[in-house]
């Protein structure tokens, strides 16, 4: 069995009080006081992650577009420098290999790519990669460091100059961080304003003290893995291994706009095509429970007796204070406004299927 993995956090992980976890074959933490308190945190003011346990490959060379071009859903042709695009890699057959970001920099892409999927995405992109295209893995060279929430600005502008202003969502950019030259990004996964910081290791340390300090006006905390999940899923964000995977379309999946055919051919583009023409007989849908209770990861959905899909990912949502689910369900039962019943553990509890996300009131630019 291989070693669990550290990440260049895990001694400020340790320190700050994190009930640390095997993730993804790395130690992480999952939370630091309580799930509920490091979710509101991040809403309403600003929260730290460390997030080093994701993948980052670097690809380079003169044909490295078309290659991006060819195995990811999205346009990355559309990408101006500097931006960053959602997109998602498929399988021949239409299932999701995984979801990831497309980074363009001035030399190079880079791909971020799920901490579960990364040794996986990395022998699959490695199959499709043409000669001449150069791809690089630095997953384990690079600790990543998020601060998010509507303070986030106010924070990352006591610890680095950059003119804040320009940067807007979704586009990255380098500047100093501990007097190292290092890359960062608007991005999130929480629906609030934030930042993401790839630093090398040796600057983790003082880069973490350094953001807790310029966030004490704002009560900063550490955050872990359970809150980031809560906050993503408040968001209607989906999570690999969750809601999708090699057995979901992206157009089931609700991810048909991260998916451009008309840019041409690529890895799993026909299956898209059909399904999006013939209209896919389940889809994701947002469940919001009428009665207290806690929908989790395989329950199921019923109208009647009658079982029309199936539960991602519920929680009990901090900010709206609810039971709220993503799920797989039947074409004819997921209008918006339409009752289903989810089986809580024997006991079934009425849901409405909702439009979007659950919380509406994030601070991202």
């Amino acid at each position: 069995m291989s070693q669990i993995k550290k990440t260049p956090f895990t001694e400020c992980n340790e320190k700050a009080g994190g009930k640390m976890v095997e993730f993804a074959g790395y130690l992480m933490p999952i939370q630091y006081r309580s799930i509920n308190q490091e979710h509101l945190k991040v809403r309403q003011s600003v929260g730290a992650f460390d997030l080093s346990h994701m993948g980052e490959f670097f690809v380079r060379g003169a044909g490295a577009l078309e290659f991006i071009q060819s195995v990811t859903t999205n346009d990355a042709s559309a990408l101006k420098m500097n931006q960053v695009q959602y997109s998602a890699m498929c399988y021949p057959h239409g299932g999701i290999v995984d979801d990831l970001l497309v980074y363009r920099l001035p030399d190079e892409y880079m791909l971020v790519v799920n901490a579960a999927n990364l040794d996986k995405d990395f022998a699959w992109l490695m199959e499709h990669k043409p000669k001449g295209v150069e791809m690089i893995n630095r997953s384990d060279e690079l600790g990543l460091l998020a601060i998010q929430g509507p303070k986030a600005e106010q924070v990352i502008r006591k610890i680095a100059k950059f003119d804040w202003d320009k940067i807007g969502y979704y586009e990255a950019g380098r500047t100093a961080f501990c007097g190292k030259d290092t890359l960062f990004s608007r991005t999130g996964y929480t629906g609030e304003d934030g930042f993401e910081i790839y630093c090398d290791p040796s600057i983790a340390v003082q880069l973490w003290e350094q953001t807790l300090e310029a966030g004490k006006e704002f009560d900063i905390e550490p955050i872990g893995l359970g809150a980031r999940d809560s906050l993503r899923l408040e968001m209607r964000y989906m999570l690999y291994g969750n809601d999708i995977d090699q057995t979901t379309n992206p157009i089931e999946a609700g991810l048909g706009w991260i998916c451009k055919p008309e840019k041409g051919e690529f890895v799993g583009r026909k299956p898209i095509v059909d399904m999006k023409e013939g209209k896919p007989p389940r889809r994701m849908q947002s469940l919001v429970l009428k009665d207290k209770a806690i929908p989790r990861h395989g329950y199921p959905i019923f109208v009647g007796d009658k079982n029309v899909g199936t539960v991602t990912s519920g929680c009990f949502s901090p900010s709206l204070e609810q039971g709220i689910a993503l799920g797989y369900v039947a074409r004819e039962h997921g209008k918006v406004g339409e009752t289903v019943d989810i089986d809580v553990r024997g006991k079934r509890v009425q849901a409405e299927v909702v439009k979007g996300g659950f919380y509406k009131d994030g601070s991202h630019k």
